[in-house]
This record gives structure tokens, C-alpha cells and sequence, in this order.
């Protein structure tokens, strides 16, 4: 048991040698070298701040502080590359793992994936990669667009001998969206679920639950299966999304039951409506990059909505005082609104509206511009003293404060009805003549009067 003694001393010498080397080899005189080759790579500033090696647990090499772009396109904190030692000596070497930490992605730096990911020369043979890796995986990761961001998140990625994908898996870190990737015969198969997850792009509509599966290529991805519980109703349907040329967008859902007036306030600052909605949209978009996909949205839907309340306009009080200046405020209930939506390039056209709620009926079309004003025309039935006064309204004002001011037919018809019958059953009987009146004549809509 001689040899014992000995034998320990040199395995510790051993090992404290492993654990100082790195203090006494200095990789960072190779970061000029590296940022200058990077860059003329990407065509894009790089800079790094130091590179560290270490022996423990296993040998490998950490690059602290990487930037890309001059406006930091991208920004990671730590990379940390574990290579297989014995491949050194081969012709391809094998990186065991890379980690990326706290890795900031700008949707400047994805829309300049697809340049950077391009090969020097197509027409140069194929050679065996110089480097291969086995294993991706990001921590803390956050995707960081101008008005939304998606993450923080974590994901791994496995890649097989050829450098491809074999499977993916994205995890948020609250734990509320998973997602994985596999790869199939000549795709990769999507299957994502998420549990009180909020839309990252476009409005911050909460989902309770939704299922996502589908195919995706390099190019794009045909989600045949989408399905959500949100707001007490559910949604489901199918979208497919192309990034070849800029990004592409369309798809179709069945909507049912929803409550909307969370959704509602969710367009402008202020709640304007509620009720069970009921809806089959289609809709599609095409844009430069996927930022702009909001603002790209086209819209199409017929819709109802049961037992509800329109906010901001009380469409029964506009029709019975026949306010020249006309009226804002208060709320009108209805048990059925229908009628059929067109959304296009920040604007709404609602068209067909029919409104019924007891001694109300109402119908007609509303227009919202992208700067959220009102245009339109609303004719109101209202039931009052045995007689049914027709009243032709104007719409106008804002989203946030609509208004509602009777037509020229219909002030007129009011004064004479009022002068022969007296107020309140003259009035409506002139309101109604009035309104013949404009029938036979023609409708015009009249601007409003307090411009």
C-alpha cells in the first residue's frame, strides 16, 4: 500500500492544477480577433466582454456580455460551451451542449435571422461541418417586440448528428405555456398548450385555456387545430402562418358565447359594451415583419350579442326628446344585437345592425375610424302611448363619448306633430311623419351639428 500515499498526492496536485489553470491562460486576447469575424459574418457590430475558461465540473468555455447590432439587437448575458474533449482531435469537433442565459432577441434581430442563416457560397461543395452540436438550450430568454414581448421562457433543443432539430420544448417561466416541436416526415409537429395565458401581440386578451396543434416547415406553419376557453365561451378554428416573403397571416374561428365587455374595454379606454357574443370570423394579414400583423389585420364576421348593454348612449332617450344639440351618455340594454363586422386597417364598419330590447328596436350602420370616430346612422322604433315613433338618428362623436342627434326630417316632423297634437304624442306622430317623409325623398345623412 505504498504506492497509496503517492498516488493521492499527484491526483490533488492534479486537481488543483485543473481548477488554477484558467486563472493563468488569458482567452481574452482573442476577443478582437473574434468580434472582427463575427462581425463581418453578420455585417453587423459584435462585441464581447471576456471569455473564462474552467475544468469543473467539466471543461468549458463561458463568453460573458455578447451584443449584436448597433442598437444591441441582440443582448445575452452568458454563453456557456461544453465541448467532447475526445473529438478535439477530429475533423469535425462535437459541442456537447451550449447554454445561453438571459438572451434578449429584438424583432430587428428576427427579421435579420434569415439573411444571417444564408450560406457564403450556395455553389460551393458540400463539406462536412467543421463543428457539431448536440444540445441548445436557453434560460431566461425574452423576445422583445416594439409594443409586446413574449417570454421570459426556457427551451431546449436537441439536434441529431446532421445538425438538425430532433425535438424541441419551450416552457414560459411562470409555467403557463408549454410548447414542443418534433420532427415528422417532412415537418415538424406542433403541440402547445397554455393554462391562464395572456396574448403577447395585439390585444391582452386572457386565455383560460387553449390548445394549439399542428405542422410547420422552415417556411411555415398550418395550425389545423386551435381551441380556447376565455371569458365564459370558447373559440376554435384553424390559422396558417408563411414567413418566406415578409409574414403572412389567415385563418377562421367559431366563436361562442364569450362575454365581451372585458374585450370591449380592451379597444379603447373605456367599456362600451357587453353580452354573449357569438361569432365566425375570418380574417387575414400580410405584412414586412410580424410586429406589423396587427396593424395588417383584415376582419370579417357576422355576430350576436344576447342580453347585453350598449355604454356612453342611451338610444331610446335620443329618440324620444329629439335633442337638436343631440345626446351623450347613459346606456341602452338590449336582449338581441346582430349584424355584421368589417375590420380593415384600424377601422370598424359595422353593417345590418338590428337592436331589440322591449319598447326599442333599432337598426342601421356604424362606422369607427382608426382615430376612433363615429359616423353613421341609426333608425329607432320606440314603442310609447299605443303609437310607434320611427325616428331616424344621426351618429357621431367619439368611441369614448358617442353622440346621437335626430335628423333635419326629424325635427321637423317633431315641430309640426307637436304644434297640431300637442307634446308628447304629437311629437312622436311628427317624428314618424318625418321620417316618411325623408322615405319618400330620400335619406341624407347630416353632419353634426355642433361642428
Amino acid at each position: 500500500m505504498k504506492w497509496l500515499k503517492p498516488t493521492l498526492i499527484a491526483l490533488a496536485v492534479l486537481l488543483v492544477i485543473a481548477v488554477a489553470l484558467p486563472f493563468f491562460i488569458s482567452l481574452n486576447d482573442y476577443i478582437p480577433r473574434i468580434e472582427k469575424e463575427v462581425s463581418a459574418r453578420l455585417k453587423e457590430p459584435v462585441s464581447i466582454k471576456s471569455i473564462k475558461f474552467s475544468a469543473l465540473p467539466l471543461p468549458h468555455v463561458t463568453v460573458d456580455r455578447i451584443t449584436v447590432g448597433k442598437t444591441d439587437d441582440i443582448k445575452v448575458e452568458t454563453v456557456k460551451v461544453t465541448p467532447d474533449l475526445f473529438s478535439l482531435l477530429a475533423s469535425t469537433m462535437v459541442i456537447r451542449s451550449i447554454e445561453i442565459h438571459s438572451l434578449v432577441l429584438t424583432q430587428k434581430a428576427m427579421d435579420k435571422i434569415p439573411a444571417w442563416s444564408k450560406p457564403d457560397d450556395t455553389k460551393a461543395p458540400q463539406q462536412p461541418p467543421q463543428v457539431r452540436v448536440e444540445s441548445i438550450r436557453l434560460v431566461n430568454a425574452l423576445i422583445r417586440h416594439d409594443k409586446a414581448s413574449f417570454g421570459p421562457f426556457d427551451a431546449r433543443v436537441s439536434l441529431n448528428s446532421k445538425g438538425e432539430p430532433e425535438d424541441a420544448l419551450i416552457t414560459t417561466q411562470d409555467g403557463k405555456l408549454k410548447a414542443s416541436v418534433k420532427p415528422g416526415k417532412s415537418n415538424y409537429l406542433i403541440d402547445a398548450s397554455a393554462k391562464s395565458w395572456t396574448l403577447p401581440v395585439g390585444p391582452a386578451i386572457v386565455f383560460d385555456e387553449l390548445i394549439i396543434k399542428g405542422v410547420a416547415t422552415l417556411n411555415d406553419a398550418d395550425l389545423g387545430e386551435v381551441s380556447g376557453k376565455l371569458y365564459g365561451g370558447t373559440a376554435m378554428g384553424k390559422a396558417t402562418i408563411s414567413w418566406r416573403k415578409g409574414v403572412q397571416l389567415k385563418g377562421n374561428f367559431d366563436v361562442n358565447q364569450v362575454e365581451m365587455q372585458k374585450i370591449a374595454s380592451m379597444l379603447a379606454s373605456k367599456t362600451h359594451v357587453s353580452g354573449k357574443l357569438s361569432a365566425k370570423p375570418v380574417f387575414s394579414a400580410s405584412a414586412t415583419s410580424a410586429d406589423q400583423l396587427v396593424n395588417a389585420l383584415r376582419l370579417e364576421t357576422p355576430f350576436n350579442v344576447q342580453n347585453g348593454v350598449l355604454y356612453g348612449v342611451d338610444i331610446q332617450k335620443a329618440a324620444t326628446s329629439l335633442i337638436k344639440q343631440g345626446m351623450t351618455g347613459g346606456e341602452t340594454r338590449f336582449e338581441h344585437l346582430s349584424g355584421h363586422l368589417v375590420m380593415e386597417r384600424g377601422s370598424y364598419r359595422f353593417t345590418q345592425l338590428k337592436i331589440a330590447s322591449g319598447v326599442l328596436a333599432a337598426d342601421g350602420n356604424v362606422n369607427i375610424s382608426p382615430k376612433q370616430e363615429l359616423s353613421g346612422r341609426i333608425d329607432a322604433q320606440v314603442k310609447a302611448l299605443g303609437t310607434i315613433a320611427n325616428v331616424p338618428l344621426n351618429v357621431a362623436g367619439t368611441v369614448d363619448s358617442p353622440l346621437l342627434y335626430p335628423t333635419g326630417a326629424s325635427m321637423a316632423g317633431a315641430a309640426v306633430g307637436t304644434v297640431i297634437l300637442g307634446p308628447g304624442i304629437g311629437t312622436s306622430v311628427g317624428a314618424k311623419v318625418g321620417s316618411w317623409a325623408e322615405g319618400l325623398f330620400g335619406k341624407k345623412e347630416e353632419k353634426n351639428p355642433k361642428k
